[in-house]
């Protein structure tokens, strides 16, 4: 009986940390055939592996781990690049977005074991604590090393949150004399079908010399921005921008089109 209790315990302990490593990392149970690269195990392989920025190049321009190969998960060409890297080198191959919510580390290994290319992995800790903890292995602006306090904090970013009705409510004022902006990619924008037809405008994160466009036009004409991404996630990387252009009147939906959906649509 006791060794049946203690093996009872063991299985308790075991699940307890499996659901601890979930909580900490929600992709891995949703993405449970993915092998994933620690942190620390990234920094002491840093020579010995590919490492591959899954990001668009907006984000990728913006904050990126100093050597990475910016291959966009949603691009056209990304199974055909990572072949072309791996014809190149056997080592590991490395895949990397934003954070631990951020799927698209594990979607790129994934798509890309399905072709047969083997030894790859999701650095599934994201850019964010990559920066904080290897400033010298980060490039932020064009520059590295870089300052941490130079990244814009949760603080900052919260303040120019709005709620997802709140947002709806302005983007369908025809009296509000603001600019409304979809920023998110192709693959996200099912079907070509923004939130707010006829309202708002699609500057999607793959095109930077656009999205500056109509920073540059609602800055120049005193307009308010509304700005919207997929899951709230990519329009970090824009308040760089609006920032260094000294844009003061900007906002961000908080937790994107997804939140939209999910608290106001479907709660009408």
């Amino acid at each position: 009986m006791k060794i049946l209790n203690i093996s009872v315990f063991i299985l308790m302990l075991l699940a307890s940390g499996l659901s601890i490593a979930s909580d900490n990392f929600p992709g891995r149970a949703e993405f449970p055939t993915v092998a994933t690269y620690e942190k620390k195990d990234l920094f002491n392989n840093f020579k010995d592996v590919i490492i591959v920025d899954t990001r668009s190049q907006y984000e990728y321009e913006t904050l990126s781990i100093n050597g990475a190969v910016n291959i966009p998960v949603s691009s056209k060409t990304f199974v055909k690049e990572v072949k072309m890297l791996r014809n190149k080198s056997l080592k590991p191959i490395v895949f990397y977005c934003n954070g631990r919510s951020c799927y698209k580390s594990y979607k790129a290994a994934k798509r890309a074991s399905r072709v047969g290319i083997k030894n790859t992995f999701a650095y599934d800790a994201g850019m964010f604590e990559w920066a904080k903890t290897f400033p010298e292995k980060s490039t932020l602006l064009g520059k590295s090393p870089i300052n941490p306090a130079n990244i814009i904090t949760g603080d900052k970013y919260k303040k120019h949150l709005i709620s997802p009705k709140s947002f709806g409510q302005i983007a369908f004022n025809d009296k509000n004399d603001s600019l409304v902006l979809d920023i998110r990619d192709s693959q996200q924008r099912a079907a070509g079908i923004g939130l707010f037809l006829g309202k708002e405008r699609w500057a999607s994160i793959e095109n930077p010399s656009k999205i500056k466009s109509y920073i540059e036009k609602a800055k120049a004409s005193k307009q308010p921005i509304y700005i919207y991404d997929e899951v709230g996630k990519q329009v970090r990387w824009l308040q760089y921008a609006l920032e260094e252009q000294n844009v003061k009147n900007y906002f961000f939906m908080d937790k994107g089109a997804k939140g939209y959906i999910e608290n106001v649509v479907y709660n009408r």
